[in-house]
Parts: C-alpha cells; sequence; structure tokens
C-alpha cells in the first residue's frame, strides 16, 4: 500500500491509501469505458480540470492530455460543446464530498489509482450507472455514430467515462 498527500488549490494535507493495484480490482457494477487518461486525452471538461494537482497523477496521463491553463476552452471538448455544470451547482446539489472537492472525475481518478472508500464509491457508482440513461436517449433520436445528434449528451457522457463515439 502506498499513501498519497495532497496539497493543492482545493486540499491541503489530505492524504489517502492506495489500496488496490492501478486500474484494477474495481467494483462489480463499476465498468467504465475510458480510464482517466484517455477522458483527458479525449477532451473533457473544457481542459479546466486537474491542472493545479497533476503531481498526485501518473505524469503519463497528462502527455497528450487536452488542458486549458486558464480558463475552460469549449474547444478542447471532443464534441466542442459545453456540457459541465459549474461547481456550485454541484455542491448545491449535494453532489459533492469533502474528500473530492473537484466532483466526479476526482473521484474516479483516485478509485482509479486503487483508493477504496466503501460508502463514497457505492454512492459514485450508483450516480455512475444511473447516467447511462442517456445512452438510451442518443440510441433512441441519433442514427448510430452520428456525432452531430445530442452532442452535449455525448459530451456529458465522456466527462462520466462512457465511450459515446461508440454509439
Amino acid at each position: 500500500m502506498r499513501q498519497i498527500i495532497v496539497n493543492d488549490k482545493m486540499q491541503k494535507n489530505y492524504f489517502y491509501i492506495l489500496e488496490e493495484p492501478m486500474g484494477e480490482n474495481f467494483h462489480i457494477d463499476f465498468k467504465p469505458e475510458l480510464t482517466p487518461k484517455e477522458m483527458l486525452e479525449l477532451g473533457v471538461f473544457g481542459g479546466k480540470y486537474l491542472n493545479d494537482c497533476k503531481d498526485e497523477f501518473p505524469s503519463d496521463w497528462f502527455t497528450h492530455a487536452k488542458l486549458s491553463p486558464e480558463r475552460k476552452d469549449i474547444s478542447l471538448n471532443f464534441f466542442s460543446v459545453d456540457a459541465s455544470q459549474p461547481l456550485s451547482e454541484w455542491i448545491k446539489k449535494g453532489w459533492i464530498n469533502p474528500q473530492d472537492p473537484r466532483g466526479w472525475f476526482q473521484w474516479y481518478c483516485r478509485y482509479y489509482m486503487g483508493r477504496r472508500t466503501e460508502s463514497e464509491d457505492l454512492r459514485q457508482i450508483k450516480r455512475w450507472s444511473a447516467f447511462r440513461r442517456h445512452i438510451g436517449a442518443i440510441k433512441k433520436y441519433c442514427e448510430p455514430y452520428d456525432y452531430s445528434c445530442r452532442r452535449k449528451q455525448r459530451q456529458a457522457l465522456l466527462h462520466w467515462a462512457y465511450d459515446s463515439r461508440n454509439i
């Protein structure tokens, strides 16, 4: 087991333990289609994510990541649309746990790295599973692989590690 210590703009002196090998031993109900590295390379969150906490994660995750150092840049998103709500909205809706102040993707990155926190893992996996409903809408209203159809939903699915390029 390895300890990770976090000191960035949103967390000071936070630490967690990596209990599982990276990318392995996921919960039986959690089957993401994209790794955090793949998501960052595809273009998610307007490139404005994890910019100040790269030291926490493997450097190769950022080699080809589409990041915007100053502000969100929607052109970096795979579907070039804004599919995000502001952090203030996430907080208002109770979606943020203090251990992951940046939300679901931060949780996923840490989970992928090997951190396990049973109750929060189950909550986030339930949220991830519920997001799958957007796949049904794309299948119902779009021709297969028509990337111009429902681009915002497709981009949002990428944010949740569903590979909407395959729908």
